[in-house]
């Protein structure tokens, strides 16, 4: 039985299988997996550089996947709020949008 298709097998898999490869092997099943964070203190480090890099296309996958790591939506908007003034004001108000878009979704 083989493995089931990855988000990045989906997106990219046929374009770009290196990148695939790495992402899913050593950044999914290696780095997320090690035991000195929880998977929800890295989910919200994620999220934290994905907001001040202002990289609202990965954000919004880390978004949900901070949820599923136990982050609640309120915490997920209080920590924008608060890297509003570490990260820049564009930075928060484009990161808050994209949360209120996925979290206002039934």
């Amino acid at each position: 039985m083989s493995k089931p298709s990855t988000g990045a097998q989906q997106l990219i898999g046929d374009f770009a299988p290196k990148l695939v490869d790495l992402t899913d092997r050593v950044l999914f099943d290696d780095i997320w997996e090690r035991r000195e964070l929880s998977k929800r203190d890295r989910s919200l480090i994620t999220v934290a550089a994905l907001i001040a890099l202002n990289r609202p296309d990965q954000l919004r996958f880390h978004l949900h996947r901070a949820v599923e790591n136990g982050v609640t939506e309120k915490e997920l908007i209080e920590a924008i709020t608060h890297l509003a003034f570490y990260a820049g004001w564009p930075n928060a108000m484009t990161a808050v949008l994209i949360a209120k878009g996925l979290f206002s979704k039934p």
